[in-house]
């Protein structure tokens, strides 16, 4: 997941609140120590961080509220505090008027021509009508790139090859733009904000009247983030934010806070290189995948996007009262490797993220699977509704049918042992409430189902 250090320091730190005999000033002190370092260490803002525990010492001594403990309301605090500091609430980006129109701007190396070709995919999904436009004319890959992304996702594409000027390229197009829904607009960038960019950018911005002035941040330039944001928005005024690469990083924390220097508000993250790997950013989400409280919300709606509602409900039955064989096993397998990979998906869940699960368990590779479905091929009727009856004869059999190793066959066994093991530990336990107390913590206001 995005920021692996910063989530796993989270949990530890939120772990000696659970515990804890007693709640008092000492281990309050002790709590803010350790989310300082941990913040800090993810190269946020050192002013934000001490505003950040000031805030929370200050809560941590109000009464406690009817129907919960100490414990739990000093975990809701810190939930709902890392909320707030992340942006409170997730900024939509609205598609109101036709054409809407998104101009994408920041510096080389940020990922904005991959970004414009993540977010035509995200709003083409959802059933708008989706061009991107390039007016890049510094980068020489810009136009190739643009024009090869919009053709694998199937949106319109207008540039203009070798035109140095973006003003042209978008005035060329301009009486066509009229009929699509969304416009994105890929903007030239600079290894830094130029005089020369500026101007650029102004005299775009001030023909193009975007709706939406999106700054597009790589995760990993860390604080400089917050220069970058404040510059940009003097230039051009931008009304959103993009992170990307939160995936690879460890200095997340600095672009995901740094953007609070404006009113601009985060409005996705990128998390992969795949053109999928584009999420709305919700504040409550982030920081509930963070510190392992999961986020079913996003997780449903991946699973909507890959799982008929039939199918996700006949599975979801199977699964909780452990009667599931090899073949449920490979199919549910495969609908997640649609959603992405195994380990973001046990985080969206409440409680999984801070299991210690055995690492080829999260790591289902696509390969692996295919060399699964051969397996399953040479397996007889009874061997795939009941893996039980499996000995050794059985297992070189089947390797030899098909092709595998004995111990690819033992590992696909395994997988499916320790998924009904899993199974087992949830068997009946429907209320999330429930789960997360076994996991030792409590779901915090809001992010219940």
């Amino acid at each position: 997941m995005v920021l692996d250090k910063l989530g796993e320091s989270l949990k530890n730190t939120l772990s000696k609140i659970t515990k804890s005999a007693f709640i008092d000033e000492k281990l309050i002190n002790e709590l803010v120590k350790d989310l300082q370092r941990a913040l800090l260490q993810s190269d946020t803002n050192v002013q934000l961080v001490f505003a950040l525990s000031k805030n929370i010492k200050g809560r941590a001594k109000e009464k406690t509220l009817p129907g919960i403990t100490k414990r739990e309301q000093l975990i809701n605090i810190v939930y709902e505090e890392l909320t707030n500091f992340l942006g409170k609430e997730a900024y939509e980006i609205k598609i109101s008027k036709k054409p809407t129109k998104i101009m994408l701007v920041g510096l080389f190396g940020s990922g904005k021509t991959t970004t414009a070709g993540k977010l035509a995919k995200f709003y083409k999904k959802r059933g708008y009508k989706v061009c991107v436009m390039q007016t890049d004319t510094w980068r020489p890959a810009a136009y190739e790139q643009l024009k090869q992304l919009a053709e694998n996702i199937g949106v319109d594409f207008f540039g203009i090859k070798k035109e140095k000027d973006p003003l042209n390229i978008y005035l060329t197009f301009e009486d066509k733009l009229k009929d699509y829904d969304l416009v994105i607009i890929d903007t030239a960038g600079r290894d830094a904000l130029s005089e020369e960019l500026i101007e650029e950018l102004n005299t775009l911005n001030q023909t193009v009247q975007a709706d939406e002035r999106v700054l597009v941040v790589s995760a990993d330039i860390g604080q400089a983030a917050q220069k970058q944001a404040q510059a940009f928005h003097d230039t051009c005024k931008i009304s959103a934010v993009i992170v990307t690469k939160l995936e690879g990083t460890a200095k997340g924390g600095g672009a995901l806070s740094a953007c609070s220097v404006t009113d601009a508000k985060i409005a996705f993250i990128g998390v992969g290189e795949k053109i999928d790997d584009l999420e709305v950013f919700h504040p409550q989400r982030f920081v509930g995948r963070m510190i392992g409280m999961g986020d079913l919300e996003s997780l449903l709606e991946k699973a909507k996007e890959v799982i008929s509602e039939e199918s996700a409900k006949d599975m979801q039955e199977k699964f909780l009262k452990g009667e599931f064989n090899l073949v449920d096993l490979y199919e549910q397998m495969k609908s997640l490797k649609k959603m992405g990979s195994f380990k973001k998906i046990m985080e969206m869940i409440p409680g999984m993220g801070s299991l210690k699960l055995p690492k080829e368990m999260l790591d289902v590779q696509e390969g692996k699977l295919e060399k699964w479905k051969y397996a399953l091929d040479s397996m007889t009727k009874e061997e795939l509704e009941d893996p039980e009856v499996m000995n050794a004869d059985r297992i070189d059999r089947i390797a030899s049918g098909c092709g595998l190793k004995i111990g690819e066959i033992r590992e696909l066994l395994k997988q499916y042992k320790q998924s009904k093991k899993m199974m087992k530990m949830f068997k009946g336990e429907q209320d999330i409430n429930k789960m997360m107390k076994r996991m030792g913590g409590k779901m915090p206001k809001g992010m219940g189902m």
